[in-house]
């Protein structure tokens, strides 16, 4: 059982290993297009088989019954794919002939690219027939790109490798469970980061694609959607990835893209993703110069949408190369051209003018659209007068690969009721540092679309903002002006500092403690002058009273029943999955619950619950429940495959596989809970190892401090002897010193520790490769408690104690803060003062019994 992430991870390594020093960004043409070729290849065969009711038959038999039907039925047989796929592949030019090829040792690359251009000869005459056409044309697919090779044989040789990466998968049943698509769709966001700056032509990242798609899903009647800068398509399908699957089977996909390599990355990456070809209409072309699409019949309105999605390419210079003029039907709503240095209002516009009356737009743009002036301002002024611009998102700066600016998404809608607020979202500090790049958690992004459903307002995080506020800041709708950033640094209070005690105001700030345990906190302060207040005892002790009162206590006992439910029951739901596509919705259950479950209790971040949950489905959960779905929960426990591992390194890197894992229960964990004795006797003696290590040392240093060439040698020589048992320097030392001297005694000690470490050290290898063979030897044996058990642990192990920890986070963060301003004004200047006073005291008695000679 092959899951979508390893599929993912080995296409990944396959592509990292073969592509050498091809750019990125050029790579993933040649990658993502003979993938795709495979699946066209496939579904030909599939569609043969079904038609013809050959079950149970191998894929070597089908495509020889398929080249014999082919001699004898010809043209009758390929109209009849054709008119099921809207295509066909002939027998000579299938993906598989090419393997076959490749096997006999015949295989040409002008096969491969006669197959390629044979394609645009099979597709049907029908109005779907653009889906399909220039899919593989020249100037995407150039096998003659010496960047491929610098001669014919190198070429040849590489392409043969790409054809082998996808020999042996099945891509009409990888499609099935959207694990194809899935995996195209990662390879896609893999090259992006690899392509760096050459990413923003392609790709959107995905926590930004999530952010856009959860919010315009949150529209329930969508029946058309589109991007006019739709890049590989991934915005679009990330918005059908949350609408329900009778949304999505009446769904209109339409798209843009000025490059055309990406265009063709575009139309694969939507049929990839189950998209019928009747259901998308994708343009190759240039979204500001020429409007697109068109409705002839009604020409200055435009084809009207119920969602619009796009992340344009920022601020683009001379876009108005066409010389557009305001009178065009796109700009008219504004009454002013955006500036040609700058085109980012131009992008806007555009989607504005095909968003549907009762449709939502969600746009990606930097930040100087919500200030700059000019022909901007009076842009912004007009929308805001329209009442169009419902909802402004600030982002973290640094999540594109492309560029370091911050960005905002905003959101869009003409049916906004006279007078409703717009709604402004600073979340620009809720993000993740992964390597050079910011990422939004699920939590964060969970946190931004849950304050835009519900309108929500929160100190430092977003406001509700009147239009009469906007005007009177002249339209400048730049986010600090209307949500202003928490200063979470306690002020310095200078009579603290002067006479000493904590400000009674920054006590009363303590609201977790204040509002949960008022009495315990009152009676661990006392006043010392009016507004100030000192500890009577060590905050270690409140600590202690805080954590052990019984409302806490309660507390933590109620929401630890409540996770033990929800818990068991999604346990139950987990343990019987039976079809992949429910995955998502599991998913999604398993998360909303939790926010309502947390919701219920005072001052828990109910964000940080979701993101323990999300972060289970992450390491374990989706690998997992896949499994599950292609067999049934005890089958993928009992069942273990290869643990390939990597060996070597450069031109000797190879993959061999190194005994067995368990599908889905951990061997460490059938370790640790089957064959506790065992471990425990292996960690015994690893401990013994380590106290021998600490000895060994202790001797070393003892022997170097002595005040003598003989402490040196020997301090030496024991530091080599530690470093090697029966080195040549130990032996040669014992023949060297006096027997029962206490040199000899000493060495004889190293040499008899260092006897015992290697013997443990051969036990403990010993029993760590029996316990590996039994633990996988095991696996094939577990019975169903022991397996339910087992994935008990591995899945939800801590989770009740992680989601416990919650109520005492906020406590302990304010007894940390209670011991910083006791800190703080522990010593008041008038302390310092004295001190100081009785140094200088010490040292004038210090000078004053020094004697001056002559």
């Amino acid at each position: 059982m092959i899951t979508s992430e390893e599929i993912k991870r080995r296409l990944w390594d396959g592509a990292n290993e073969l592509r050498g020093s091809m750019d990125a960004s050029r790579y993933k043409d040649y990658m993502l297009g003979l993938m795709f070729y495979k699946f066209l290849s496939d579904k030909t065969l599939e569609t043969f088989k079904v038609t013809s009711g050959l079950n149970n038959m191998s894929q070597t038999e089908l495509v020889e019954e398929y080249s014999k039907a082919h001699n004898e039925f010809g043209e009758q047989l390929d109209k009849m794919i054709q008119n099921v796929l809207g295509y066909f592949v002939a027998p000579e030019y299938l993906y598989q002939t090419w393997i076959k090829d490749i096997n006999s040792g015949d295989f040409e690359v002008q096969k491969v690219t006669d197959s390629l251009n044979n394609f645009e000869r099979t597709i049907a005459v029908s109005d779907d027939a653009s889906d399909f056409k220039g899919l593989f044309s020249s100037s995407t697919l150039d096998l003659t790109n010496t960047a491929l090779g610098s001669n014919l044989n190198e070429r040849s040789k590489n392409i043969k490798a790409l054809i082998l990466l996808f020999a042996d998968l099945n891509m009409v049943a990888l499609q099935k469970g959207d694990v194809l698509g899935d995996a195209y769709e990662y390879l896609i966001g893999q090259f992006a980061m690899e392509s760096g700056k050459k990413a923003g032509e392609f790709y959107t990242p995905r926590q930004v694609s999530e952010v856009m798609a959860q919010i315009i899903a949150k529209k329930t009647d969508i029946k058309s959607i589109y991007d006019p800068t739709v890049g590989s398509g991934s915005l679009l399908l990330t918005v059908k990835k949350h609408l329900s699957e009778e949304v999505q089977k009446d769904l209109a996909y339409y798209g843009q893209e000025k490059n055309t390599a990406t265009y063709n990355l575009t139309r694969m990456n939507l049929l990839l993703h189950g998209v019928r070809p009747e259901k998308m209409v994708i343009n190759n072309g240039d979204t500001l110069s020429r409007d697109w699409p068109e409705d002839p019949e009604r020409p200055n309105e435009g084809v009207q949408f119920d969602a619009v999605v796009m992340n344009p390419p920022y601020s683009v210079k001379n876009w108005n190369a066409a010389g557009l003029k305001v009178s065009d039907p796109r700009f008219e709503v504004a009454g002013a051209l955006p500036p040609d240095s700058k085109g980012d209002f131009a992008f806007l516009l555009h989607g504005l003018f095909h968003l549907g009356q009762n449709g939502t737009m969600a746009i990606v743009l930097p930040h100087g659209v919500l200030f700059r002036g000019g022909a901007e301002g009076e842009i912004r002024e007009r929308l805001l007068e329209k009442n169009y611009i419902d909802t402004v998102i600030g982002l973290p700066s640094n999540l594109f690969t492309n560029t370091g600016i911050p960005v905002a998404i905003l959101i869009l809608k003409k049916n906004r009721e006279t007078g409703e607020p717009l709604l402004v979202i600073d979340a620009s500090r809720g993000f993740t540092k992964v390597g050079k790049q910011n990422v939004l958690l699920e939590k964060d992004i969970a946190k931004i679309v849950d304050t835009y459903v519900e309108r929500r307002e929160e100190a430092g995080y977003s406001r509700l903002v009147k239009r009469e506020e906007i005007l009177k800041n002249q339209y400048n709708m730049n986010i600090p002006r209307y949500v202003e950033a928490i200063d979470e640094e306690i002020p310095q209070d200078v009579d603290a500092h002067l006479f000493g005690g904590i400000p009674q105001q920054n006590i009363d700030d303590l609201k977790v403690l204040q509002s949960t345990i008022p009495d315990v906190l009152n009676a661990s302060l006392q006043e010392v002058r009016k507004g100030y207040v000192e500890l009577v005892k060590p905050v270690k002790e409140i600590s202690s009273l805080v954590f052990n009162d019984s409302r806490v206590l309660e507390k933590s006992k109620e929401l630890e029943a409540e996770i033990t439910t929800y818990i068991h029951k999604h346990f139950d739901t987990i343990r019987n999955v039976e079809n992949i596509s429910t995955l998502p919705q599991l998913m999604e259950n398993m998360l909303i619950e939790i926010k309502v479950i947390l919701s219920a209790f005072d001052n828990i971040d109910v964000y940080d619950g979701y993101q323990i949950i999300a972060e289970i489905w992450k390491q374990s959960l989706s690998h997992d429940t896949e499994i599950i779905a292609l067999s049934d929960f005890y089958t993928a426990g009992r069942t273990r495959e290869p643990n390939m591992v990597t060996k070597g390194s450069g031109k000797k890197t190879r993959v061999e596989q190194d005994g067995w894992i368990g599908s889905i229960v951990p061997n460490a964990l059938v370790e640790k809970q089957l064959y506790r004795d065992e471990l425990e006797e292996i960690e015994t003696k690893k401990s013994r190892m380590q106290e021998i290590e600490a000895e060994l040392a202790d001797l070393v240093e003892a022997a170097k401090v002595e005040d003598s060439e003989e402490g040196n040698v020997l301090g030496d020589t024991l530091s080599e002897a530690s470093e090697a048992f029966n080195s040549k320097a130990l032996k040669a030392e014992l023949k060297k010193v006096v027997k029962n001297s206490s040199e000899y005694k000493q060495l004889k000690h190293v040499e008899q520790l260092l006897s015992e470490k290697a013997s443990l050290g051969r036990e403990v290898k010993a029993h760590e490769k029996t316990l590996k063979e039994v633990a996988q030897e095991r696996i094939l044996t577990l019975t169903n408690d022991e397996i339910d058990n087992l994935m008990y642990e591995k899945w939800f192990g801590n989770t009740v104690n992680a989601l416990v920890r919650l109520i005492e986070l906020p406590l302990q963060n304010e007894l940390n803060t209670l011991q910083m301003l006791h800190n703080r004004y522990a010593y008041t200047l008038s302390a310092i003062d004295e001190e100081s006073r009785s140094l200088e005291l010490a040292f004038d008695a210090l000078m004053s019994e020094l004697v001056v000679e002559s």
